[in-house]
């Protein structure tokens, strides 16, 4: 739970700052939303819950409660996150670049340690992961045609893309990798103490 809220806060901050390009399933995100009003929280959800459905066909492995915990709360989080009004407003092109690198970084630890806890993958992730294990194709490759892909229907569509839009992938995920496997280390000797005892 907290590696949600903390994962919500990163999202909902980078949002304020779009104009300097988003993830590109945040892409998406906020361009239904230009398009076809809702929230962007709300579209966080419809797409997670078809991405799901999709990866429930292909391979139910990698689905749990988790999976579905992530995809209603971090939609419902991030729509509170922006409605709080809490959140600073765009002002200048530095100190605008430094909250969204803040939300890259806190977005790579939030999603680190909500994986940690080995509940379930997200709805993104495991749809991946159940393309990979059916096509055979490495994660990596997967994740890049699949991210290319949602990005140009992004684009297409309105969306923001700009410069930290390509960031995002070479800040993000080493940001998240060294999280997770933190916080896996963190569990698992928490674990081997309590057994012990």
């Amino acid at each position: 739970m907290l590696g949600v809220l903390i994962f919500s806060f990163g999202i909902s901050l980078a949002v304020k700052m779009s104009y300097l390009g988003l993830h590109p399933w945040d892409v998406l995100n906020v361009g239904f939303y230009e398009i076809y009003g809702l929230s962007i929280g709300t579209w966080n959800i419809i797409i997670g819950v078809i991405l799901i459905t999709i990866a429930l066909v292909l391979d139910h492995t990698y689905i749990k409660l988790g999976t579905i915990l992530n995809v209603m709360l971090i939609g419902v989080l991030v729509d509170f996150y922006l409605w709080t009004d809490l959140l600073p407003e765009p002002t200048n092109l530095p100190l605008d670049i430094t909250f969204m690198t803040l939300g890259i970084v806190i977005m790579g630890f939030g999603g680190g340690l909500y994986n940690a806890a080995g509940l379930g993958s997200g709805p993104r992730d495991g749809f991946m992961l159940s393309i990979s294990d059916k096509t055979g194709y490495p994660i990596g490759r997967v994740r890049i045609i699949i991210e290319l892909i949602i990005l140009v229907i992004g684009l297409l569509i309105g969306g923001p893309v700009f410069i930290f839009t390509f960031i995002f992938t070479f800040v993000q995920s080493p940001i998240f990798e060294y999280s997770y496997l933190k916080f896996v280390k963190m569990i698992e000797k928490r674990q081997k103490e309590i057994n012990y005892f």
